[in-house]
């Protein structure tokens, strides 16, 4: 780390700051429907809440600790002077997001959708309020009060909460009392619900539709909650708390680990508060009191904002029937040659399937686990989970398969972050129903996504399975892009059975022929890959690197793309979210180009392609070019061989990089500059995607 020079890198956490301001420009985006623009404020928000659980906690944990390594871990800058400018940041982007809400409340209201406050209320809505309030609200309601607590209450980092200020009435007949200016003051908390949902469509007669926020049909009734106070005055305002969600395992040895995670988990509850937010109108001596009480101060990250936060439930606004302000829903296309209706595994023998979601369905991933657990022929089923659906039909799979005795055995990622209480529950589910589980390696997380089934066919075992670039997540899989091959190539099933050894006997490490598994050789094979586009490009053969992922970070495998490109090979880069590479700086990565697509939906596929003089080498992968894919997880990589998937990834790379409309380029100034080349076409990629893989099944349809 000492010889790394920072000004070749683009700090990781602006980097990721910049990425989000990507989603704020999509709320911002008057080309996008509106209820969509709500929805990207409301990822705009959850994903900050991720931030500062993680990054800004993270860092803030060096300071406090005093480590001597941080500024070389932060690309040369102190902590206390990163968590200032994070903090200076965000309260910009707050702002702006604030101006967006505004404009788009205003553009709504030209549409008949009124979002009112608890002041605005008809005489009829403040009946179906009160009465709302009553049954639905009041008994979900937790109401505290403060004043005489000798220790602040816990608050969630999952929940907004209205902090009350009530001045109380001078009952007192003295004279003085009653001249005294300082009036007794008490102060409360309300958790605003979270089982309740956050927008209530109120009832209305006209064309005209009104929703008023949950925030705002509690502070409506203020007066119900208080009635026992003699107060002559009430005011609520709006804070909201983030905590470190590091987990800190205990070494207890007669724990399992499922009890270790959970334990942690609830853990979390108390993390260290790292962010503090409150409506700017609050009252002063308010803020004051919260401040002091709840321990805040400089080293946390203070920011004012509006009068509604947790604005990341803005992700599910109600839709009012009006699918005229949505993105139209493009249904998902079947894969061409792939039958639902027909054995997959008999398709899978005669050759491999790629399956691209959300273009296409991802049925096919539920089929094939509903086809082996049903098949006599299937002797086991083998599978690695890290993020699930709320209703996961993988899990309802994989235990028929176990309850029709198949051997299944899931390794299950219990540390996947912020689903760590989810993974329990159906982990705790799974071995209930007899299915065996392994909980990875230690020191390592297992984000690889594999499937391999053993079916017994003549006496001997014929192995089927699929690899994905994705979460087997049949709800994510509508929104989030990913590729998943399935095939029955013996060789490439044979590596990852070993990668299921793996799992159950850690202390071997397999030689792999076909898949780059992290942490033991994935570095080490792209290293090999990226040296033979250099060497090529040195004896003036045709060169070029295509690279797509989620994040680049990792100043190894950027330098080695600096090096490649002064040996003039081509490289273009697609990658979402964080890019500590700089692109095209003279003499470093001149030969570089790098773009973010932010879109309809969340581009996620890691798609590699290296040119090797013109006979392309493809993979797919569940790994970014970051350390801790590279180094510290269970990963997996997997080759492509046939030329007609090749072809495929090939064709969706070139349309993600023929981008101009929802296409910003990456560069070290952090401006989220648009693509928009001079004298070209509107190019969106992902509706171009839509219709390539339309235009496939219409080919094959004339064929026929």
């Amino acid at each position: 780390m000492s010889n790394i020079n920072h000004n070749q890198y683009i700090d990781r956490e602006k980097s990721w700051l910049t990425f989000n301001a990507r989603v704020l420009q999509e709320a911002a985006d008057e080309t996008v429907p509106l209820l969509d623009r709500l929805r990207f404020l409301g990822i705009f928000s959850n994903n900050l809440d991720e931030f500062f659980r993680v990054r800004y906690a993270a860092i803030r944990r060096m300071k406090m600790e005093k480590n001597e390594n941080a500024s070389k871990l932060l690309g040369g800058v102190t902590p206390e002077k990163l968590l200032k400018e994070i903090t200076e940041i965000v309260i910009e982007q707050q702002s702006e997001s604030l101006r967006i809400l505004s404009e788009i409340e205003k553009r709504l209201e030209q549409e008949n959708i009124f979002i009112i406050n608890e002041k605005q209320l008809s005489k009829d809505q403040e009946n179906f309020i009160r009465d709302f309030f009553i049954q639905r609200v009041s008994p979900a309601v937790v109401t505290i009060m403060l004043n005489d607590l000798d220790k602040f209450p816990l608050l969630k980092d999952t929940s907004g909460y209205l902090a009350v200020k009530l001045v109380m009435k001078n009952t007192s007949t003295s004279i003085f009392d009653k001249l005294h200016l300082n009036k007794e003051v008490r102060y409360a908390i309300v958790e605003i619900p979270s089982t309740i949902n956050r927008f209530v469509v109120l009832p209305s007669n006209s064309e005209k539709q009104y929703i008023i926020l949950l925030d705002d049909v509690i502070r409506h009734n203020l007066n119900y909650l208080f009635n026992i106070f003699e107060y002559e005055s009430i005011s609520a305002h709006m804070i909201k708390i983030t905590r470190d969600a590091e987990l800190e395992f205990d070494s207890d040895l007669s724990k399992s680990f499922i009890e270790k995670v959970s334990d942690s988990v609830k853990e979390r509850r108390v993390g260290e508060t790292v962010r503090f937010i409150y409506d700017q109108a609050i009252e002063k001596d308010t803020l004051e009191f919260l401040l002091k009480r709840m321990n805040i101060d400089s080293s946390d990250s203070i920011i004012p904002g509006g009068r509604y936060h947790n604005r990341r439930d803005y992700m599910s606004f109600p839709n009012l029937g009006r699918y005229d302000l949505l993105y139209k829903e493009n249904p998902p296309l079947p894969v061409p040659g792939l039958d639902l209706e027909g054995s997959m595994l008999q398709k899978i023998r005669e050759k491999d399937y790629l399956l691209s979601a959300p273009y296409q369905s991802f049925s096919y991933i539920i089929k094939f686990l509903r086809e082996a657990a049903l098949d006599p022929k299937v002797a086991s089923i083998k599978i690695t989970l890290y993020r699930l659906a709320k209703n996961s039909q993988i899990v309802s799979s994989l235990i028929n398969a176990a309850k029709n005795g198949k051997r299944v055995v899931v390794q299950i990622e219990l540390q996947a972050r912020f689903d760590e209480a989810s993974n329990i529950s159906y982990a705790e589910q799974m071995q209930t129903e007899g299915i065996e589980l392994i909980f990875g390696v230690k020191g390592l997380k297992v984000h690889s996504k594999v499937c391999v089934i053993d079916r017994i066919e003549e006496g001997k075992v014929k192995r089927y399975g699929f690899i994905s670039t994705g979460n087997f997540n049949e709800n994510t899989a509508k929104i989030y892009t990913d590729n998943t091959i399935f095939t029955a190539n013996s060789q490439i099933l044979k590596d990852a059975s070993k990668v299921f050894e793996f799992f159950e006997v850690n202390y071997k490490v397999h030689r792999y022929k076909h898949l780059f598994v992290s942490p033991h050789y994935t570095r080490l094979k792209f290293n090999k890959l990226i040296d033979r586009e250099i060497l090529n490009a040195i004896d003036g053969k045709e060169a070029y690197i295509k690279l797509k992922m989620n994040s680049l970070t990792d100043f190894k495998m950027i330098d080695k793309l600096y090096d490649a490109s002064r040996a003039g090979v081509k490289i273009q880069l697609i990658i979402r979210g964080i890019c500590c590479l700089i692109p095209g700086v003279q003499g470093m990565s001149e030969n570089i180009e790098a773009i973010s697509i932010v879109d309809k939906y969340l581009e996620h596929s890691r798609i590699y392609i290296f040119g090797n003089e013109g006979n392309p080498d493809v993979f797919i992968s569940s790994a970014d070019f970051m350390t801790r894919n590279l180094d510290a997880r269970v990963e997996v990589t997997c080759p492509i061989y046939e030329d007609n998937i090749k072809e495929e990834l090939i064709d969706t790379f070139e349309i993600g990089w023929k981008a101009n409309v929802k296409a910003r380029i990456h560069s070290d100034d952090l401006k989220n500059r648009y693509r928009k080349p001079e004298g070209e076409k509107p190019f969106r990629a992902q509706a171009e995607l839509y219709r390539y893989y339309q235009n496939k099944l219409e080919v094959i349809a004339e064929r026929v």
